[in-house]
Parts: structure tokens; C-alpha cells; sequence
């Protein structure tokens, strides 16, 4: 390109600039604490909420959520996705959701809240299901020669403690808890999917993840496309496309100490739950 037909092209962009679109972006694992130094990327909603508030304000012609989550937190997404709904409703903007990687249970449970879903060829698409993990050590103390000493004020305040063996009561009552949990993620997604979800495919709603051509026969999303040439086409125009996401802190700008630990932790939660789907 020339000189002269690069002026062109910037003097147009000035003089008719492209419709506005906001990007959020929504990237790692979700918790309700904030990753610190050396961690990965952690998403919850008070950290994203100036996001959500900056990426809605004025009249922009759309938002788009850039989505790379294998999920975490159901409160933490449940606050995030219909804070996003809420604002978008409100103010009768579109948005379009744009999945990398993985967008998988919390991480689809905030692509469910855009009006649209589009992912890469590649991306993982799904696990809508709910978990609860730990670990049992019910002999480690004895074997170390060491007394624990719990006092408690109700029968089942000792939910998954790892160091008592666990009682079949234990098991219904977290299954109970995960079963309550996975009927609300369905609903979400059965409500914002209508009329697009085969409900009827098998293990549906069983936690199975997929990949974009299978997740967009099913009607997990909209459509295999990346967000420019997307938005491109669904604007009419080539989109400015403005990050919503404030800039964060500098080093000297963070605490020390409990945060090098939070965030050492934080990386290895994050990296264990992008490992899941083998990212």
C-alpha cells in the first residue's frame, strides 16, 4: 500500500470512524478472589463490574465478550452473566459472544448471557454439568502421630472435612447441593437458548464438552467465526473495536507478601482447571 492510499485510509477512519464495540474481556478460571502477583487471570465480578459499567455506557453499537474460561465459581458467573443481561436489556444493545480455547461450564454460563455465541474451529464448548472436588486424609494424623481436635455446633458443619472418613449421609447432601446448582444452569441455558438448543441430544446437560461444528449442530452457539470479520458483517461496517477492561496495576503498585502466595496458588488453580479440557 502506498503512501498516499495509507493517508486515504487514515483520513476516513478519522473523518468516518466505525461503529463503536466494546470488548470484555473474560479470561482464565472464575473465583470470588482476585488472582495476585505471578497468578493467572482470574475473573469474578467486583473486579469486572467497572468493565461491564465502562463497556455500556454511551450508545455503542454492540459488545463483545472475548471468552477463554474453562469456568469455576457458579455464584461468581451467575453475578457476572446477568449483570451483563441486565445492562444489555436495559439499554436494548446487542452482544456477541467470542470463543477461544475454551469456553466451558462458568466460562458457557457467561457466553450464554450474549445474544449470539461464535467460537474458533477448535475452541471446547460446554461441561454443563456442577462439581465439587476435594481430597480424604482420614489416617494421615494418626500415622504422624498428631490429634485433631474439631468442635462443632451442628451435625453437618463438617462438610467434606478431609480428615475424617466420609459417611454415605455426606454424599447426598453434596449431591443434593451440586444437583441444585446444575438445575439453575440448565434453566439459564434452556431460557437463553430457545428455540436454538436440540435439548434432545444425549448427555446434553451431563457435563460432556464439544467441539465447534458439533456445539453449533446442537445449538451450543451461533456460528464458527473470529469477532472481527464477524462484527464486520453483522454492523455493515468494519467495527472500532475498544477494550473495556481497565489496565491493571503496575508491580509497585501491588501488596506483597499474602498476595505472592494468593497468586502462586491462583496459577496453579487456574492451570488445573484449563487442564481439564487438555489446554
Amino acid at each position: 500500500m502506498s503512501l498516499a492510499e495509507r493517508f486515504q485510509r487514515f483520513k476516513k477512519r478519522i473523518l468516518s470512524p466505525g461503529p463503536l464495540v466494546p470488548v470484555i474481556r473474560l479470561q482464565g478460571a472464575i473465583a470470588a478472589n482476585s488472582g495476585g502477583i505471578g497468578s493467572g487471570p482470574t475473573l469474578n465480578h467486583a473486579s469486572l463490574a467497572p468493565a461491564i459499567e465502562r463497556a455500556f455506557s454511551g450508545k455503542p453499537a454492540a459488545v463483545a465478550l472475548a471468552i477463554n474460561s474453562p469456568g469455576g465459581s457458579p455464584t461468581q458467573s451467575a453475578l457476572i452473566a446477568e449483570d451483563v443481561r441486565r445492562r444489555a436489556d436495559e439499554k436494548g444493545i446487542k452482544v456477541f459472544a467470542f470463543c477461544e480455547d475454551v469456553a466451558a461450564s462458568g466460562g458457557y454460563m457467561l457466553a450464554v448471557s450474549a445474544d449470539e455465541i461464535w467460537a474458533d474451529r477448535y475452541s471446547l464448548i460446554g461441561s454443563i454439568g456442577a462439581i465439587m472436588a476435594g481430597f480424604g486424609f482420614p489416617e494421615a494424623l494418626e500415622k504422624l502421630g498428631v490429634e485433631r481436635r474439631v468442635y462443632r455446633a451442628g451435625e453437618n458443619k463438617d462438610l467434606m472435612d478431609p480428615f475424617r472418613p466420609a459417611r454415605p449421609e455426606d454424599r447426598e447432601r453434596a449431591e443434593r447441593l451440586l444437583s441444585d446448582i446444575h438445575s439453575g444452569f440448565i434453566g439459564w441455558v434452556k431460557a437463553r437458548r430457545a428455540g436454538r438448543l436440540d435439548e434432545q441430544t444425549p448427555n446434553l446437560f451431563e457435563g460432556e464438552v464439544w467441539t465447534s461444528p458439533d456445539a453449533l449442530r446442537i445449538g451450543l452457539i451461533d456460528g464458527i467465526g473470529h469477532m472481527a470479520p464477524v462484527l464486520r458483517e453483522k454492523l455493515g461496517a468494519e467495527p472500532r473495536l475498544r477494550l473495556a477492561n481497565p489496565t491493571r496495576r503496575g508491580f509497585l503498585g501491588r501488596r506483597l507478601g499474602v498476595e505472592l502466595a494468593e497468586g502462586a496458588l491462583g496459577a496453579l488453580e487456574t492451570r488445573a482447571e484449563f487442564g481439564r479440557f487438555g489446554r
